[in-house]
């Protein structure tokens, strides 16, 4: 916990240099001191793309505004968002707590960064936003974003005026914290003489991580000058794929002696791609020998953002902006039946919980048996009682009507107290003192499961020995290493149509809304249409699952139009009985309205003209400094129709 609360407030007392605006990022040279090594070692990378990706983007955005969205990609957002858990806590009580963190940690930071200029941990509020209107960052000003926009927007500018924590004034959103970053920063790598600093390289996936905040740890080390000892001060650059002949791929072989000069081969490509300045926790041997382990402690970084890693667990959830009014979207009312259909991590689930006042039923699936025992966690350390989670394939969420039987679909869960609670689609039953029957009816459940094809209910499926020997060795070894995490949990084989009264669908995307990003040549037409297509066999099960009257919330992490308006056209045309309803609360800008003719001539349809308002994107560009992402809510009407 001490560590912990170390790396979070170190983030926190380095914030200087604050004449660096928070949302767009003018080009900063190093001093002159560096000489002709300014262009090397700073921090512009270029995120390339797919050309035809590229193409489509720019005419969907047009070119000046996609340039911008790229660029802001590369960038972290220079603030944490923080969610309280208000039924543990409240936002006062949350602030309070790391202020008296941050009040015994100055003593043993000082005043004083890595380079000796002084700390300004108040900082400038001016400082915070660039002074530019909303139609600077679009190409056409006719869409620039509305009102909500510029009220959040000039809220946070105004959020640090007493210090580096502050609470969210927008109505309803009173227990989210901002905790302010900043960057980016210069930084004097000790470019001496011609001599180069001593160098380690990261993998790219390492350094998005460091940008946000993270250490280097020994798994993220690619590459490192000769004669690095422990202690030393080390610059930390990255290695980003390269085209190659099979693909993607760095070049970079894990161990490879860096030199710094114009003489490395990989020189170069590491331009314009150095991350920060930190410690070396061990020899250059000790890095490569050992498997775990911080290799850097980032001691000076080029945007300086707080870690939240084992701070006030089970109080407070470190989450993106979108991802929080996606719950509020979705307007939860106690008491009712609501399905996460793809819930891992759990963020949105115990958000969703938690505005319940932890009251209903939430039901939480996600493919992954290690991802649902990490909702499971959350959820636990949270205290939260309403989540049940399960295993189950977001394709399969609606049950067939062969596995329909309520004697086989009971579902158990232990209580406290010893009792056990069997749930099904429609009711639940309270059986004390009853658990050899319960398990004799959960072995029947799993037996008739194994028996029915996954592709067709009415086929029966042969069991050869050798799978039964299979099954059989594993109740002797236990989880293999895709359950390597241990934790119980249960499959379902999907729920009964209608049965939820609102219903959450954080669909698996392209995540190219994710920021940092230093990579997304790997994305083609092809793949970003395959996305949308598996978007919509989802949104095909969610629909069928809630009931009418309810409330579907369809939300992304991805700037492509084929998986946000364009779902949303074909939710809109293919069933008659939904309908777009306004957000609550509304922060995003509009939509995209028009469409998008491919080369081999498939016409791709997004919003109409008055749709686009009762959508929310979440531009990575936009003042607001959030990841990009979208959110569309529906609301059911009367399905016999």
């Amino acid at each position: 916990m001490k560590k912990a609360r170390r790396e979070l407030f170190r983030g926190l007392l380095s914030n200087s240099n604050r004449t660096s605006c928070f949302f767009f990022f003018t080009d900063r040279k190093l001093s002159s001191a560096m000489g002709d090594s300014s262009d090397r070692y700073c921090y512009e990378p270029l995120l390339r793309w797919n050309p035809q990706v590229e193409d489509y983007f720019s005419k969907a955005y047009g070119p000046h505004h996609f340039a911008r969205i790229s660029k802001a990609l590369t960038r972290p957002s220079c603030y944490s968002c923080i969610r309280v858990n208000t039924l543990k806590s409240s936002p006062d009580a949350v602030i309070g707590k790391l202020l008296a963190i941050l009040k015994e940690k100055e003593a043993e930071y000082g005043t004083e960064n890595v380079n000796g200029s002084e700390t300004d941990f108040g900082g400038d509020p001016n400082s915070f936003c660039a002074e530019t209107s909303d139609s600077q960052y679009l190409d056409d000003p006719g869409k620039a974003a509305s009102g909500p926009v510029e009220d959040f927007t000039n809220m946070l500018k105004g959020s640090f005026q007493h210090g580096p924590i502050s609470k969210c004034q927008f109505p309803g959103l009173d227990y989210v914290l901002f905790v302010r970053g900043s960057g980016p920063h210069q930084i004097d790598y000790g470019y001496v003489d011609g001599k180069p600093p001593k160098e380690i390289v990261v993998s790219r996936k390492c350094a998005e991580a460091v940008l946000r905040g993270a250490q280097v740890y020994v798994p993220g080390v690619m590459a490192c000058s000769s004669h690095v000892e422990k202690g030393d001060i080390v610059a930390v650059s990255v290695a980003i794929e390269q085209p190659i002949d099979s693909g993607w791929g760095s070049g970079i072989t894990r161990g490879t002696v860096m030199q710094g000069s114009q003489t490395d081969p990989y020189y170069s490509e590491r331009s314009g791609l150095y991350i920060g300045q930190g410690k070396a926790m061990s020899s250059r041997s000790g890095i490569f020998r050992v498997l775990q382990g911080v290799a850097v402690d980032m001691c000076n970084r080029v945007f300086r953002l707080p870690s939240f890693y084992d701070v006030l667990e089970g109080e407070i959830f470190l989450q993106n902006l979108p991802s929080i009014v996606t719950s509020h979207a979705l307007d939860p009312k106690k008491g009712e039946r609501i399905l996460d259909m793809c819930a891992a991590p759990g963020g949105k689930t115990t958000a969703i919980a938690i505005l319940m006042k932890d009251e209903g039923e939430i039901i939480a699936a996600d493919r992954s048996h290690n991802k649902v025992l990490d909702v499971q966690k959350l959820a636990a350390e949270m205290g939260l009682s309403c989540i049940t989670t399960y295993k189950l394939d977001a394709l399969k969420s609606v049950r067939r009507k062969n596995d329909i039987d309520d004697m086989t679909d009971l579902t158990c869960r232990r209580l406290n107290n010893g009792e056990t609670v069997q749930s099904s689609d429609s009711m639940k039953l309270q059986v004390k003192n009853n658990a050899s029957v319960a398990s004799e009816e959960l072995n029947a459940d799993k037996a008739f499961e194994k028996t029915v094809s996954n592709e067709n209910a009415n086929e029966r499926t042969y069991i050869s020995k050798a799978d039964i020997r299979k099954n059989l060795q594993r109740m002797r070894n236990g989880p293999g290493r895709n359950q390597c995490t241990g934790g119980r949990v249960e499959n379902s084989k999907g729920f009964a149509p209608n049965s939820f009264d609102r219903v959450l669908l954080d669909a698996p995307c392209s995540a190219l809304g994710l920021k940092p990003r230093l990579f997304a040549g790997e994305e083609t037409i092809e793949s970003l249409r395959n996305h949308g297509k598996y978007q919509r066999r989802m949104f095909d099960q969610a629909v069928r699952l809630v009931r009418s009257g309810g409330v579907l919330v369809y939300s992304t992490c991805t700037i492509n139009p084929g998986e946000n308006e364009a779902l949303v056209r074909y939710a809109l045309d293919t069933y008659k009985f939904l309908s777009l309803a306004p957000q609550h609360p509304r922060i995003g800008g509009p939509g995209l309205v028009g469409h998008f003719e491919f080369p081999d001539g498939y016409i791709e349809e997004w919003l109409r003209p008055g749709e686009e308002e009762l959508v929310q994107r979440f531009d990575p560009s936009s003042p607001l400094d959030t990841i990009g992402f979208f959110i569309a809510k529906f609301t059911v009407g009367s399905k016999e129709t």
